[in-house]
Formats: structure tokens, sequence, C-alpha cells
């Protein structure tokens, strides 16, 4: 159903390596599309690195010639969220409050380890400011727009949407989000890419600016699942693992029968099922699962959640001095957590831990979840922008399915599933912490099957 791209790191790894392209070309390229003023370079990205990214693509190409590569990814243009330290600059999250801030003074674990790898960074991108909500719309730095039908103008999601748009406009080879409820998953979702969102234990999150330290996570949006496990791999300080695709004959991968399935739009509801027949033809066992657990979320989180009350901790002191300088959908929410007391969340991560070992149980009979990761194709910009009521009914229906994965401490993938020329929509493969090796696996095999 979908032709593959070769704009991955592993094929351009490949190009290095057979001196077909050099660091420089492919750097040279990137910031070409960057600063393309037909392009959506000006809102992706916050801040483009181009004298340090020049410089590190003539330091790649002379370590290849001396037979001195760093790893699969040296040499390679990559993205990083803004919110990720960078050494001498602030780390403003997509917003103007931070703008003045003390530079940070080394770059966030992440970023070196990138670093380290031979990666060029050569920019940061755009965001919902602090990350706090699902489209992706930021009234300090523009909204980046999906790929798709561009002249009318759609949201790319959140909220990693520059991170999203960087890969889709191949202005990097890939990219690294942040994902508290979605936020990787939906930008990927709605532009076409792969977004993964690892365990959240298995990337460190030091000179990270934090959303939720209980549902935070880091991973890559990139054109291939290959793509994510290198350089969660990479991120996560662990030797470089990449699980071969698995046989789908005999998986039994379970759809839950609550929640997931609801609102969705035509184009996703025929896309879904085309490709749970496609799973069906190559041999898995695609099952309804009955998981009512799903239902109890909302109720958990009425009150603001983990989210809420832990954004307002860090934030309440800059809220009620620079609230002007915030934007308002997201200080409304940010104060959802005002009155939320220590207790609330001792209380909620009981009630958590008592959940995830229900759904686990429910969960052992199956290999993977899978469920449209948004079950809406990309909403128009302008209506969001000048409808409060309908930004939030939509920001609670693109976060909805994500979330469900983060509240499990869970690790999952997004993949496009669409067929040619239709909007884009995304299908994710989900499991329990920890199985990360087995989801990658899963979805690679599924990757394989959709672009025969």
């Amino acid at each position: 159903m979908l032709s593959g791209k070769p704009y991955t790191l592993q094929n351009l790894s490949a190009r290095l390596r057979d001196g077909s392209m050099t660091s420089v070309q492919l750097v040279e390229q990137s910031l070409a599309r960057i600063h393309d003023p037909k392009g959506q370079g000006g809102v992706t990205f916050t801040r483009v690195f181009d004298k340090r990214a020049m410089q590190d693509a003539r330091d790649a190409d002379a370590r290849r010639a001396g037979g001195g590569v760093l790893s699969v990814i040296d040499g390679l243009p990559i993205s990083v969220k803004d919110l990720f330290d960078i050494a001498g600059y602030p780390t403003t999250a997509g917003s103007l409050v931070l703008a003045d801030a003390e530079p940070a003074a080394e770059d966030a674990l992440v970023v070196k380890r990138l670093r380290e790898a031979g990666a060029i960074i050569v920019g940061t991108t755009n965001m919902t400011e602090f990350a706090y909500s699902g489209l992706g719309l930021n009234p300090h730095y523009g909204t980046p727009l999906s790929p798709w039908d561009r002249q009318i103008g759609h949201i790319a999601g959140g909220s990693s949407s520059g991170a999203a748009v960087s890969v889709a406009d191949a202005m990097v080879v890939a990219a690294v989000g942040t994902d508290t409820g979605g936020s990787v998953r939906i930008p990927a979702a709605f532009c076409g890419v792969v977004g993964y969102k690892p365990t959240a234990r298995r990337i460190d999150m030091q000179g990270t600016l934090p959303l939720s330290k209980h549902l935070d996570s880091i991973g890559p949006i990139a054109n291939s699942v290959m793509d994510c496990a290198w350089l969660a791999s990479i991120m996560a300080g662990e030797p470089l693992t990449v699980p071969p695709a698995v046989s789908l004959e005999g998986l039994t991968l379970g759809v839950p029968d609550q929640l997931v399935l609801d609102g969705m739009d035509d184009v996703v509801s025929g896309a879904f099922a085309a490709a749970c027949e496609l799973l069906e033809q190559s041999g898995a066992q695609v099952v309804n699962l009955d998981l009512p657990e799903l239902l109890e979320i909302a109720t958990m989180n009425a009150a603001g959640g983990f989210t809420a009350a832990q954004a307002w901790a860090w934030h309440g002191d800059l809220l009620n001095t620079r609230q002007a300088q915030y934007d308002p959908r997201v200080a409304v929410r940010i104060r959802r957590g005002e009155t939320l007391s220590s207790t609330y969340i001792t209380d909620l991560e009981r009630a958590r831990r008592q959940w995830i070992t229900r759904v686990q149980a429910k969960l052992a009979s199956i290999d993977a979840l899978i469920m449209p990761t948004v079950p809406v194709v990309p909403p128009a910009l302008k209506p969001l922008e000048q409808d409060d009521d309908l930004y939030a009914k939509t920001n609670l229906l693109a976060l909805r399915n994500p979330t469900v994965i983060n509240f499990m401490d869970g690790c999952a993938v997004s993949l496009p599933c669409q067929g040619p020329g239709q909007a884009p929509v995304g299908f994710m493969i989900a499991g329990l912490g920890g199985q990360d090796q087995k989801i990658l696996a899963i979805a690679r095999a599924f990757e394989a099957v959709m672009q025969d």
C-alpha cells in the first residue's frame, strides 16, 4: 500500500559509506530546505545551527576519509525538539517566557549521546508551548503544517510538531521529540511518518525540560522503524540493536472494544480496517479485546492528572508573574493543577499502579495492542485558531488513544497506513512497559507488509 522512502538513516548511511554522497552535501541540502522561503522551515525550526552544522559535516567527512567513523549515524543531519538543553542557549520550549533564561551549561544527555555518535544537530524544532497539547499550535513561532493538502492548511499534531514536519519535508533525516500523552505519535500520524514512544525509563530525561515526570518519555521520529530503533539505542546509551522483523504468522493482535475506535472518521476507519485485513492475510490473528479499564482513565484524570499537577509545580511562580507571555490555551491547562496537592498525586500513583496490574492481566493473551493512533485525519488549522471550544475538544480526541499507552507505562510505534493519495493515518502497535524490542519487531513486520 505504501512505497518505501529512500530518505532514511539506513539508506543515507550506506551512501556515505560507498562514497556516493558526503556529509557536507547532505547538510547543505538540509539547510537549503530549512531556509527555502517557499517551505515550512521558518515555522518548523526555532533555531538553526548553520555554521556549526557545516563544520560538524566537514569533521564527519574527514573522519570517514580516515576510517574513523563513530557510528551508523555519523554525519547525518538530525533535529531536536526545543525542550532539550543545547549548551550556550536558553532552553525555550516553544515559549517566549524563557527567552531570557540562563543559557544551558551543557547539552541534554540525549543530545550529548547523539553528538558522540556523530549526528549533526542542525537545529531545534518548534512545538506546542511547554509541550502541553496534542495539536501543535504555537502563537509565538507559528504553526507547522502537515504535508497533506497545504493549500488548505492542516495541523501537524503536537506537541512535537516541528520534529515531524522536519522529517516529512526532508529537512533532516530524523528527529527527536518527547511524548507525555502522544506528542511523538500524534505528529507522526498526522505527517505520514514513523514515531516511536519507548518505555519511559529506557531513555534518560537529563537536560530535558519536563512536563510530567510520571509520563514523559523521549522518542524518535523518522521514515522507518529501523531508523527509530537506531536512534533509540543511541539515545539510551545501549549497544546498537535493531530487532529483526518477526513473522506475522501466529501473532495475536488485540483491538480494544472500548474507547479507541470511537469517533473515527471515514478515512481512518477505512484505512485501519484495510490494515487489519492485511495483517490477517499475512497470518496474524486480529481479535477484539474486552478492556473496560480504558474507560477509567478519564475518570482518574478528571481533575487534571499527573500532567496538570506536575506542570503547575514547575510553572506556578513563573505563571503567576508572567502569564501574559504564555499561550493562553496552555496557561489555562497548567492552572488546572493549582489546587492539586501532593496527596492527590500519591492517590493517583496508587490508582495507576492498581490499574496497570489489571490491564497487564488482560494483555497476557495477546502479542500487542493495535488501534488507530488518532481517530481522525489532520484537522484544518484555521477553525482551531478561531474556536477555543473546538480546540479543546479536538485536543482531547487527538490525545485519547496515545494517552492510554503513557498511562499504562507502555511503549508504542505509530506507522502510516493510509492508501495512496489519502490523508495521513497512523496505525499504532503497542505493548507493556519493557516490551520495546518485541513491539519494534512487530512494527517492522507491519511496515514490510504495508510497503509490499
